[in-house]
């Protein structure tokens, strides 16, 4: 494990059933409450079922797109501070869950909609499929923020010039030489939102090209701002504390970038259901078995264990970007988001795991 790695007690001795105590807790709770809601709204051992089947199906959706959602967030987290990992691991998992899952849907129904937080709620409960109608509506520009976003996540990664470690090396050492240009990655991504702008044009007109453009445009803003937020807030506490980095900044990235992995999940969910408690449940349980993998992969030492693990995680990253900016044209089942996301976190884990055989004690498993 890494000297950075310090979250409590048992590092790497904890059996791995033991990190998903609490979401099996969380899994069972659900489920129940699904069950219940099903019943109470149509009133037959079917409709309680057909509640109890999407809420499992939506929890599956949420981990399947968030492999590499968890996978990121312990490369961060093994570099906070004591005090900013358990406040991720708390207030995080509380805003991951309340926060993206139930006032993140409200607040699109509240803006696309022009109505209050009440009446969105209200809308939410009695007309499910007006309020499912507004958020599909709103996938355009919630598409192009959260794709814009990750792009620049999963290019900062490989435009990296201390990055020394290659998966994909023909893609991987050209991407490292060319990270000595200064804003590399922005060009490369304004690029491609202006290829999609004039695609989108074409397909869905000039007012829909707009929307797109300018969502994207504030997805690339906020990840510049929360990288310049953020080395601002942890140098001042640094200078304040003499506290290595790692601290609000760091939690505020995380927390972004959750957002961003969100986007994706909570549109797709309303293709499930219109109901929006019985998607708040599903995606809630979902999030729970991404802390418990979040708190295993930092204990366990797994990224060092297994060096491109990590590498596997960003080029998942980088697909579901490009998927985002896609579905802004087409659908894509979100079962393939899923799927392809965990196939190459699977493919990394093997190559990993065949690097580690070849090379024996020189293995990186510090």
């Amino acid at each position: 494990m890494t000297s950075g790695t310090t979250l409590p007690t048992g590092a790497g001795h904890r059996p791995t059933l033991q990190y998903f105590r609490w979401a099996f807790i969380v899994t069972a709770l659900g489920l129940g409450l699904g069950l219940w809601l099903g019943f109470s709204t149509e009133h037959t051992f079917a409709g309680a079922m057909k509640v109890f089947f999407i809420v499992s199906v939506l929890a599956v959706l949420e981990i399947s797109l968030s492999f590499d959602n968890a996978i990121v967030n312990a490369n961060k987290l093994k570099d906070m501070t004591p005090k900013w990992q358990q406040r991720f691991l708390t207030w995080g998992i509380l805003i991951a869950v309340f926060g993206m899952r139930v006032i993140f849907p409200l607040l699109i129904v509240v803006i696309a909609a022009n109505v209050g937080p009440w009446t969105a709620l209200v809308m939410a409960a009695s007309q499910p499929e007006e309020y499912s109608r507004i958020m599909h509506d709103a996938h355009l520009p919630i598409a192009a923020f959260g794709g814009t976003f990750l792009m620049m996540v999963a290019l900062s990664f490989f435009f990296d010039h201390e990055k020394d470690i290659h998966w994909v090396r023909w893609i991987e050492e050209k991407a490292t030489q060319y990270s000595s240009v200064k804003g590399i990655e922005i060009a490369f991504v304004l690029g491609i939102m202006l290829i999609f702008s004039e695609v989108i044009e074409g397909y869905k007109g000039a007012e829909a090209a707009t929307v797109f453009f300018h969502a994207a445009i504030w997805g690339l803003l906020t990840f510049l701002l929360v990288e310049v937020l953020g080395g601002i807030l942890d140098r001042s506490q640094e200078l304040m504390e003499g506290a290595a980095r790692g601290g609000l900044g760091a939690f505020l990235y995380l927390e972004v970038l959750d957002a961003s992995f969100s986007f994706d999940g909570v549109i797709g969910a309303f293709a499930l259901s219109s109901n929006l408690f019985v998607i708040a449940i599903g995606l809630g349980v979902g999030a729970m078995y991404v802390r418990s993998m979040t708190i295993m992969l930092v204990e366990k030492g797994t990224l060092a264990q297994y060096r491109f693990l990590e590498h596997g995680a960003f080029y998942a990253i980088l697909i579901l970007s490009v998927i985002m900016y896609v579905q802004t044209l087409v659908h894509i089942p979100e079962v393939i988001t899923g799927l392809g996301g965990a196939a190459l976190i699977g493919i990394s884990l093997w190559s990993s795991i065949r690097w580690n055989r070849r090379n024996g004690d020189q293995a990186e498993a510090v």
